[in-house]
């Protein structure tokens, strides 16, 4: 099992390297990609649409945090949903030449993904540091509250790289469900601004839960109840066990399609 991880953490490292090579700024894009959206999504919504926060207050900079959250919590999903269709395609010698553990493939995104969006968490630390004055001691607790999206997440990756294979269309697909997934989140607004009637259905999307529990841990220091987390992880823990499944039995198809 060590191997294994090792093998993931190593590949995980690669795929981040790679992505900057050759780039002027490097890693440093980890960065500005999401400010510079944080900045335009924040104009739009706390200037043009007048939009407010009661997490944080209701400051542009609260709303800019909260904002923010959101899309760290989307930025996560979207990276790992976006490459999952294509992973068997872009790695198509380790399907037909070598015996390789293909089911660690969509774990190497999530690792590469989980760097990038611990890169913006500090980001919002330090810009709460600096707004507010302090950090919530709670944080601590992130990793945990943030393990099942990650398991949802994993599933998801798996299900849809090994649809992938079969259906090309997915990756056509893909853009718009992840930007349904987005605007069906309360990335830009709280869940507080639906009409009751309507607050429930959002619910139904998996990102929900994650962004609500991260907004409440970072930015107001309140730890989600226990009823709420064990619901969620236990959703994770399907997803992901349904996700491999689907993979392990759909993997021995994979050489004579591609």
């Amino acid at each position: 099992m060590m191997h294994i991880l090792y093998l993931i953490m190593q590949l995980g490292r690669r795929e981040i390297a790679s992505r900057y090579r050759g780039s002027v700024m490097g890693i440093l894009w980890s960065l500005l990609s999401p400010m510079i959206m944080l900045v335009v999504y924040t104009f739009v919504f706390s200037v043009v649409f007048k939009a407010r926060w009661g997490i944080g207050g209701d400051d542009k900079a609260s709303f800019a945090m909260n904002v923010f959250a959101g899309i760290i919590v989307h930025g996560f999903f979207a990276e790992c949903v976006s490459r999952a269709p294509g992973l068997m395609l872009q790695y198509v010698s380790y399907v037909k030449r070598v015996v390789f553990p293909l089911w660690i493939l969509p774990p190497v995104v999530l690792v590469s993904a989980l760097f990038h969006s611990a890169i913006s968490i500090a980001v919002l630390l330090v810009a709460q540091l600096l707004i507010q004055g302090f950090v919530h001691w709670q944080v601590i607790a992130l990793p945990l509250v943030m393990l099942p999206l990650v398991l949802v997440v994993l599933g998801v990756s798996w299900f849809l790289t090994a649809l992938g294979v079969f259906l090309r269309d997915i990756g056509q697909i893909i853009p718009v469900f992840i930007t349904v997934m987005m605007f069906m989140a309360p990335v830009f607004y709280p869940v507080s601004a639906l009409p009751e009637a309507y607050q429930g259905w959002l619910y139904l999307n998996p990102l929900t839960p994650a962004i609500e529990m991260m907004r409440a841990l970072v930015l107001a220091g309140h730890l989600p109840s226990v009823g709420d987390y064990l619901l969620y992880l236990a959703l994770g823990l399907a997803c992901a066990l349904l996700g491999g499944l689907f993979f392990r039995r759909t993997r021995r198809g994979f050489a004579d399609v591609l």
